[in-house]
């Protein structure tokens, strides 16, 4: 799916007309939320992970919603870039641990953020939990049914908050997609949904050890190799299903407002045959209730394609690329309701959340590139309005029961292809 730049405008100017006289969900282009919670001020916070996904977690945290005070990993070396990075940055020194059990009891915390290894997500996640923190887990949620139930179990037991990292939940033009088109009807029944996320890439990582004598066993690794490329082996990852394909499959069933009932997954290591264990290349069927199904492909041989979600209606066709553009193509015209109005990108905030102002406010429209959005500001309104939920109770966009649906289909998919075999979803 590779669009003119012809059809491009076209399919912006289309999505535009959509959104025309609502209250815009999507601050397109904008800066993300930038008032913090009032009352009780930012949320006291740790982040447990500091590796590339930590990393982005923390350069889109903002002082007005969150304090951080520590930082957790086995890696001392990349713990304390990242603490310096955050000094330079004009935030205070962080507290630096490799035990995250010893940083709980000795940190005054609220809340903490887990961006550690899949497999690790679970036993991090109810020991937080159980400490009496809120908890913003990246995803995938967990690596089986039991996990994530252990998960869910242990948010209640102790009365706190547990929300998955699927951003897209927090991104202005998924908001406005779903709101303001497909809840809407401007693309009628949709029946079919396709989802693509390819690269020309080697997974593979290259990465020093911090020390030469670092001993990665105590920590659940037989060697460096294992640690460092984790998403590459079973015991710790669930591989492209669920790095990648998690964010899409989530997505399509909240647009689809259900789950999958049935996976059919085939893949294989065709590629990169360098001792990984999960497939470079990947292929799976989803069938929804209704008649419905999804298909996604994730491939390491070729980038053509990029990433994105189709969603093919009776009326016309909604694609949202790379997380930042939004398309719409008509069967007829596109329904107006009254005015938009669509300015260049300002340096004034746009979008903002408070204890007594909830982050989905009443927005205004702007837009550097009409229809195309900061990715960043997902990442930033996913962290401010999580610590806004720490403050006010409002309850979080995702949450654990969505986000274990997610993982019961990634699940199922690869147990499918492990089989060759169509298998039908827990409880569908």
């Amino acid at each position: 799916m590779n669009l003119t730049e012809e059809q491009k405008e076209q399919g912006r100017r289309n999505f535009l007309k959509a959104l025309a006289g609502t209250p815009a969900l999507a601050a397109l282009g904008a800066a993300a939320a930038t008032w913090g919670p009032v009352k009780g001020g930012p949320v006291k916070a740790a982040v447990i992970g500091t590796g590339g996904m930590g990393r982005g977690l923390i350069a889109q945290c903002q002082k007005e919603f969150i304090d951080l005070r520590a930082l957790c990993d086995i890696n001392p070396k990349r713990r304390k870039a990242v603490a310096e990075s955050l000094v330079k940055n004009g935030w205070a020194a962080p507290k630096e641990y490799d035990d995250w059990k010893e940083m709980l009891q000795k940190e005054d915390l609220e809340m903490v953020i887990i961006a550690t290894p899949l497999w690790s997500h679970a036993d991090i996640a109810v020991g937080c939990l159980d400490a009496g923190k809120h908890v913003l887990c990246e995803k995938m949620m967990a690596k089986s049914e039991a996990d994530c139930q252990r998960m869910i179990e242990a948010m209640k037991r102790n009365n706190r908050l547990l929300e998955i990292g699927y951003q897209r939940y927090y991104n202005p033009v998924y908001q406005a997609s779903y709101n303001n088109v497909l809840k809407q009807g401007v693309i009628g029944d949709v029946y079919f949904a396709r989802l693509v996320w390819h690269r020309n890439v080697n997974w593979r990582r290259k990465e020093d050890p911090p020390s030469p004598d670092f001993n990665p066993s105590k920590y659940g690794y037989p060697d460096w190799e294992h640690l460092v490329n984790w998403r590459l082996y079973k015991q710790y990852s669930e591989g492209l299903v669920a790095e990648l394909g998690s964010h899409l499959i989530t997505a399509t069933n909240w647009f689809f407002e259900s789950a999958p009932t049935a996976a059919y997954c085939t893949g294989s290591i065709a590629r990169h045959k360098d001792g990984r264990e999960v497939f470079d290349h990947v292929y799976a069927t989803l069938e929804y209730p209704g008649g419905r199904a999804a298909t996604f492909s994730s491939i390491e041989s070729n980038a053509f394609e990029d990433h994105y979600e189709m969603f093919m209606g009776t009326k016309g066709t909604l694609i949202l690329q790379n997380e930042i553009e939004v398309y719409l193509f008509t069967e007829g015209e596109v329904p107006q309701a009254a005015k938009v109005e669509v300015s260049k990108q300002t340096a004034a905030p746009v979008a903002d959340a408070s204890a007594t102002r909830p982050a989905d406010s009443q927005r205004t429209v702007t837009s550097a590139t009409p229809g195309q959005i900061d990715r960043n500001i997902s990442y930033k309104n996913e962290i401010a309005e999580f610590c806004s939920s720490v403050r006010t109770g409002k309850p979080v966009r995702c949450g654990p029961h969505k986000a274990m649906q997610s993982a019961l289909t990634v699940l199922t998919a690869n147990r499918a292809a492990e089989k060759g075999a169509r298998l039908e979803l827990p409880n569908a």
